[in-house]
């Protein structure tokens, strides 16, 4: 058959940079895709990686319309991909694929290539697992795309660029056997090890063997697939004679074509305004070298371009400058040269200097800076172009060749020129490209396609290419080989010299041809060489699967318009229609004071829902949105002629907007808190126990306290679940769905009354969530929702259930809650002082905070960081190890491996982020860990878990000692007037209303409740304690609520719990560590205690257990049973549904709260806190908040300490002991009453546990404890860090960076200290310590050395540091520093002494926050 019948009915190309710019064959491929398109139409696709630049890709222009039908399919298979456009001329169809999905399956996929093609994948690092899976998957797509829309007879081709996409054809090749395939490689694996490990290439390239190269250089997996796809593809092609030369030695076979690579030209400008821009681009050039080098231009320079990779040796930057050097120092040359050398290399930003002189010429250059380059170059003294300019005749003043140095990519955005690399190149006169190795060479094709003539080599394909011209004036071409370094220099300098003396007539001469040669390499002239490889793969395909083909297009026409059909799938256009009760105008208020949770904590506004129609508020669940919607419009008629509902409604809603009014003091702190629950009201769903009761009681008292406070979570369309127990006890979990209209939230709207959203980049997706506020009094709550049609199901369910789902579900939870969160309040353009992180789940909000200043403020990583620390507090309330969130690694790069390029990482350094010992590959990314090294401060919620804290986490800081860390604590407290009862709030507020009205709360004044009578104060808790008992009574009648074995059992109920009888409540989240267990090790003792004629005792239990923790659930299940007993029956009962509505009724209800948890497992523990500001005293292990709370004579504690080790004995002891408690302690103190039947003693110990115990743990304490210990601190830090452009952030990290590189070389050179073995110490006597300490290029007082005193250190115990003490520098001797301390001992006893040397700088916050340490 003829090539052009043998032409692609379709044709796929995937390269690992479609869409994705990384180097010459983003422009092979981009530029050739206009020719392809106007041949192949839409039947041309590419493929790339679905890289997720943060769900903006600049290339990429997603349809979600485009292909739907299919790309939902190849999901199911597995695969998940976009769909769309590359924004490139033509608009090629773009699929970019997401890999990571196959991540679980590597092994397999590896196994496959092996067994299949010998492929040894075994050494294969991410560098080469990744790219191999995405040519798997590419192939997937391609067999999916082939099954599902051509025909038998149509000729497909998939073309495959690199070893990166080879596993792509291999895969073909296997399972869809009838698509032609090709192999590119452009630069084999092995011609670039040589090449790059300064081998002789050329010379001895038929000596090589490759094989074992590969094992050498550690390339053995990369070379493997390279070598197998060109076997086993049915064309093998190459871009030039010199890679078909290094295919044919090194890969062991020959290629079938060699396809030149070409470009299109349209970015080139023309006329005038080419004209323009060459002139602009000079001026540019030579005012800013003018500014480094502190000198002006006599004459118009020649000025000499170079460019490319930072490849020193392969680029051909040696033989450059050395073509330089004798330029500079030959008597020929009679013209100044501008040499300009822009090569991306490591560099702290643009020189402020240089910058400030630009914009203002009376701004002077700092002289103390680096003259030939632009930018601050990280590390000069390791730089190859820097120490080629600086020993050599060009760093000279008086030298003929100047050079500058641009070591950034030019993007339009590098600070100094702010153009990209065409709008230089056009202004220079000639380029160089001296290339050792270079398979092609795009640099220089580029500068003759701006009329810019250049120098290349032959050991460039351009070059080999170049030299078939017939003429080509405008492109020297110099001899290059192993061995003629100096011959090429020599060569290059010439060139150089000739052009520099050219007239202008030979100027425009060589201009024109260099225009000339580029147009010869238009892709329209070079096109044809891949048609006749694509005709070759064809036919080849036929014949190797003997198969028909039509010649004619047949059925083609039929096939194309059933593609075209299905590139876009019709929808119904549905609109939603919603229908809202309008309220008259008078009662108008209420909707307002319905939207905002105030009312929910505020006694008049509960009244006044209440009183509009109680059964209705009750049926409701006490939601004044949907009592609203409900009621009926006679009512509404009724309440608008109630003038004592209008009194109330006016009374509440003046003092509502009065609350509202009042502004917060701006010497305040504004705080940003992101927390993954918030407990506001059991109508809103969104919380699931202590954490998010204790956020939602903060957001409360930050109203209350008018602390100006947003807060950040996410909104749960089911929420946490709804707990229903069977007749035996076994919890069943039913979700229900929430209605968002009849929640108090409403949508955020832009200025445009758009709704707010945020997007984040997905694997092969864009997950977009719409913001909600929640108006929680003052405080802003935004919530976060992705239950809407724009994502993808999986991607709904990620806001579907409060801890729900798999663990990838859960980082997704929290990838939206950090990243989305802060998106969320830079889009609604809210900035705040302090980031508040409640627990780990909210961590990446330091790595997206990060990532804003890298991108917005020009920060380097290490200069965003100090300044996202200074501002970040980390909140722990896990008081376990296992409890801390964390992922695996592969889990995490399968998310998130966009972000080290974007934050100017590596993924090393962004993985260690979340780890302990960075050395560890099994180690899991640890959420805690992470937000520890994103926040300056860190604190445990109660005295002893803060102790604990600094044990789980210590590991973090290995120089330092438990006692030493900075992990502080602040313990929790509770919101007064959320979970006081409304009647003590009315008898507390007339003895000491100061005690909790205002904004600080007047802790002495709760004294004064010794002032109530005892007959008082224990009727109001009986008033309390009938309507919990009430409630159970109505619970157990009611067979909806309660499911029972028989109305026999039920009766039993009702008539067994009585308010006169001692009530000991126990109800909390069931984990086994909560211990509710312990009451019934002995049923026997138990019963005697239930069953006491004078003092009888009745347990209330509720709690729900998490659906996935089964031995939660086996206690909840054990506990129904032994309620089921006769002897218990009516005594010992389980409250199912555990919410905030039943814990409010139980905390105020009981006479005593039991807590057991397993010593030291309570982080805090707030339902404690709860009871006693309701007179409702605690029996609680000595754990928590409770080691801080207990009184003697104000409730009652096991002892903290443990007795056994064994967990089983040691519950056996607590066991006995609470038996015991409650028999002669608590019950007899309960039943001893006087004449008026009170129970005196009782109620003294009430007055004492509300004065002493209740008044110190509000959330007015906590909040007030938060602004001292850490809020006013981090703002301010923050402020003095990032003040002059972040000029404190800059100083620090540069010196962190100047002692990391450092701190190896550090080494002791001699210790003198106290020979303890042979000598007596004594208090009051002097003792000399001395250290000598080589500190290599740090200054002195860049280190310090210090005596660390510790109690003596016991087998398997740590260092208890009981003192530290600097030693003081008393000589330097070049580089080593000598310390020394003459200490005198002012106490007796046994210790443990040693001298740690550490980074020293008054500047930090603390030690930790930059902990090296080495030991003398």
């Amino acid at each position: 058959m003829t090539a052009a019948k043998l032409s692609p009915d379709y044709l796929f190309e995937a390269s690992w940079e479609v869409c994705n710019k990384v180097g010459g064959i983003h422009t092979v491929i981009s530029t050739k895709a206009l020719t392809t398109t106007k041949k192949l139409g839409d039947r041309y696709m590419l493929i790339g990686p679905d890289l997720s630049h943060e769900g903006v890709n600049p290339e990429f222009e997603e349809d979600p319309e485009l292909l739907k039908g299919w790309r939902l399919s190849v999901y199911e298979e597995g695969v998940r991909i976009r769909v769309g456009r590359w924004k490139i001329n033509g608009s090629p169809i773009a699929i970019l694929v997401d890999f990571t999905s196959l991540f679980a399956r590597k092994d397999d996929i590896l196994k496959s290539l092996w067994e299949t093609y010998h492929v040894d994948s075994i050494s294969g690092q991410w560098d080469y697992v990744e790219p191999v899976l995405f040519g798997y998957a590419a192939g997937m797509v391609i067999s999916s795309f082939v099954e599902n829309f051509c025909a038998s007879t149509d000729k497909v081709a998939a073309h495959f660029h690199e070893w990166m996409t080879a596993a792509g054809g291999l895969y073909l090749r296997k399972y869809s056997p009838y698509i032609a395939t090709l192999f590119t490689t452009h630069a084999t694996v092995m011609g670039r090890c040589i090449a790059g490990n300064r081998l002789p290439l050329y010379n001895d390239l038929a000596k090589f063997n490759a094989d074992e190269l590969a094992r050498q250089f550690n390339v053995v997996a990369k070379h493997s697939i390279e070598k197998m796809a060109a076997t086993y593809h049915d064309a093998f092609l190459t871009v030039s004679d010199i890679t078909a030369n290094e295919c044919k030695y090194l890969l062991g076979r020959e290629v079938d074509c060699v396809t030149p690579n070409g470009f299109e030209n349209d970015f080139v400008w023309s006329g005038k305004e080419y004209d323009a821009k060459r002139k602009e681009a000079r001026e540019s050039m030579i005012r800013v070298a003018e500014a480094c080098l502190g000198t002006k231009f006599s004459t118009d320079p020649l000025i000499i371009g170079t460019s490319g990779r930072y490849e020193f040796h392969n680029k051909g930057l040696d033989i450059f400058f050395e073509s330089l050097r004798q330029l500079a120092a030959s008597d020929k040359l009679g013209r100044e040269i501008l040499a300009y050398v822009t090569v991306p290399a490591a560099n702290n930003g643009p020189r402020l200097d240089l910058q400030a002189h630009l914009a203002d010429p009376n701004v002077p250059i700092d002289p103390t800076q680096y003259k030939h380059s632009t930018h601050y170059i990280s590390e000069p003294a390791w730089d190859a172009i820097s120490l080629a300019i600086d020993n050599s005749n060009l760093s000279a003043v008086d030298s003929k060749v100047k050079v500058i140095f641009v070591p950034t990519y030019l993007n339009k955005a590098d600070g100094i020129f702010n153009k990209n690399y065409y709008e230089l190149l056009v202004g220079m006169d000639v380029t160089v490209f001296p290339s050792y190795y270079e398979p092609w060479g795009y640099t220089p094709l580029e500068s003759v396609a701006f009329s810019v003539p250049t120098v290349t080599t032959t050991l460039a394909g351009f070059g080999l290419w170049v030299n078939k011209l017939k003429e080509h004036a405008g492109v020297e071409v110099i001899r290059r080989d192993d061995y003629n370094d100096k011959e090429a220099v020599a060569n290059i300098a010439d060139a150089l010299l000739r052009f520099a003396a050219l007239t202008p007539d030979e100027v425009k001469k060589a201009r024109k041809s260099a225009a000339a040669v580029a147009k010869t390499a238009l892709w329209e002239n070079l096109f044809s060489a891949y048609e006749e490889a694509y005709a070759e793969a064809i036919e080849h395909s036929i014949s190797r699967t003997n198969r028909a083909v039509l010649d004619e297009g047949g059925a083609q026409n039929e096939q194309i318009n059933f593609v075209k059909q299905q590139l876009i799938s019709e929808r119904p256009n549905w609109s939603r229609l919603m229908v809202e009760k309008s309220l008259p105008a008078r009662l108008r208020p209420l909707e307002e004071l319905s939207r905002n949770l105030w009312w929910s904590w505020t006694p008049g506004a509960r009244d006044l829902f209440e009183y509009i129609d109680n059964e209705l508020w009750n049926q409701v669940d006490r939601n004044p949105i949907a009592l609203l919607d409900r009621l009926s419009m006679d009512r509404l008629h009724e309440l608008e002629n109630d003038e004592r509902f209008l009194a109330m409604l006016d009374a509440v809603y003046g003092q509502f907007t009065a609350y509202m009014n009042e502004k917060p003091d701006p010497k305040i702190p504004t705080i940003a808190y992101f927390s993954m629950e918030y407990g506001l009201h059991s109508s809103l769903k969104i919380y699931s126990g202590g954490l998010g009761i204790l956020a939602g009681d903060y957001l409360k008292e930050a109203s209350d306290k008018n602390v100006p406070m947003v807060a950040v979570g996410l909104l749960y369309r089911y929420g946490y679940f709804t707990q229903r127990l069977s007749a035996d006890g076994a919890q069943e979990a039913t979700y229900e769905a929430q209605n968002f209209q009849k929640l108090p939230i409403t949508p955020v709207r832009d200025a445009e009354d758009n709704w707010v959203t945020v997007e984040i980049a997905f694997p092969g997706r864009t997950l977009s969530a719409r913001v909600w506020k929640c108006q929680v009094g003052r405080t802003d709550l935004f919530l976060l929702d992705a239950d809407h049609e724009g994502n993808l199901e999986e991607d709904r369910q990620i806001t579907h259930y409060l801890y729900g789902g798999d663990w990838e579900n859960r980082l997704k939870q929290e990838i939206l809650l950090g990243i989305g969160g802060v998106r969320a309040l830079r889009a609604m353009h809210i900035k705040q002082d302090v980031y508040h992180c409640n627990e780990g789940h909210a961590a990446f909000i330091g790595i997206e905070r990060i990532r804003n200043l890298v991108g917005r403020k020009k920060l380097t990583f290490s200069e965003a960081l100090e300044v996202i620390r200074s501002s970040s507090l980390f909140t722990t309330h896990t008081p376990v190890p296992a409890g801390h969130d964390a992922f695996p690694e592969s889990m995490i790069r399968q998310y998130m491996s966009h972000y080290p390029d974007v934050l100017g990482i590596t993924w090393e350094q962004f993985i260690n982020l979340g780890k302990t010992n960075p050395n560890d590959p099994n180690e899991k990314f640890s959420m805690s860990v992470l937000a520890c090294n994103l926040s300056q401060e860190v604190n445990g919620v109660s005295w002893l878990h803060g102790e604990v804290s600094k044990e789980i986490l210590g590991n973090m800081w290995p120089g330092y000692f438990k006692n030493e860390l900075h992990i502080g604590y602040v313990t929790n407290g509770v919101h007064f007037p959320t979970w006081i009862a409304s009647n003590l709030r009315r008898l507390y507020a007339r003895y000491f209303p100061e005690g909790f009205e205002g904004h600080v709360y007047n802790i002495p004044a709760w004294q004064k409740i010794h002032e109530v009578s005892d007959k008082e104060l224990w009727h109001e808790r009986m008033v309390l304690k009938n309507k919990l008992i009430d409630h159970i009574r109505k619970r157990y009648s009611d067979p909806n609520q309660v499911r029972l074995d028989s109305p026999r059992q039920m009766v039993q109920i009702i008539d067994g719990i009585k308010p006169n009888i001692l009530t000991i409540g126990f109800a909390r989240r069931f984990a086994t560590y909560k211990r509710a267990y312990l009451l019934f090790t002995n049923l026997d003792r138990l019963s005697q205690i239930v069953n006491n004629k004078e003092r009888p005792v009745q347990f209330i239990f509720a709690g729900k257990a998490h659906p996935n923790d089964k031995p939660g659930q086996d206690l909840i299940k054990r506990i129904v049973e032994v309620s089921a007993m006769p002897q218990f029956v009516g005594k010992i009962l389980f409250l199912q549904n555990y919410d905030m509505d039943l814990a409010r009724k139980m905390v105020q209800g009981v006479d005593v709260w039991m807590n057991t948890p397993t010593r030291p497992l309570e982080a805090s523990g707030t339902s404690g806190e709860k009871c006693v500001m309701n007179g409702v005293m605690q029996f609680s292990v000595l754990d928590g908040w409770w080691v801080e709370g207990y009184k003697e004579g104000a409730g009652w504690a096991l002892p903290m300490e443990r007795t056994f080790a064994d967990q089983r004995y040691q519950d056996e002891l607590d066991a006995e002991m609470i038996y015991n408690t409650i028999e002669e302690e608590i019950a007899p103190k309960y039943y001893r009453r006087n004449h008026e039947n009170v129970p005196y003693e009782w109620v003294g110990s009430i007055k004492k546990c509300i004065a002493d115990i209740a008044s110190n743990f509000t959330m007015n304490r906590q909040l007030i404890d938060y602004e001292d210990r850490f809020y006013y601190k981090l703002r301010d830090r923050k402020q003095e860090i990032v003040a002059g452009d972040y000029m404190l952030a800059r100083e620090i990290a540069a010196w962190k960076r100047k002692v990391s590189a450092a701190w190896d070389k550090v080494k002791v050179v001699d210790v003198q200290r106290v020979k303890v073995a042979n000598e007596a110490i004594y208090v009051g006597s002097k003792y000399h310590f001395e250290v000598s300490v080589n500190i290599d290029n740090l200054k002195p007082e860049d280190i310090g050395v210090e005596l660390v005193l510790a109690k003596q250190i016991e087998y398997g115990h740590s260092a208890n540091v009981l003192d530290t003490i600097a030693l003081n520098r008393i000589r330097t001797e070049g580089s080593v520093v000598t310390y020394a301390l003459d200490y005198t001992p002012s106490h007796a006893g046994t210790f443990d002494y040693a001298l740690r040397i550490y980074p020293h700088n008054p500047r930090l916050p603390h030690r930790m926050d930059f902990a090296l340490v080495k030991w003398a």
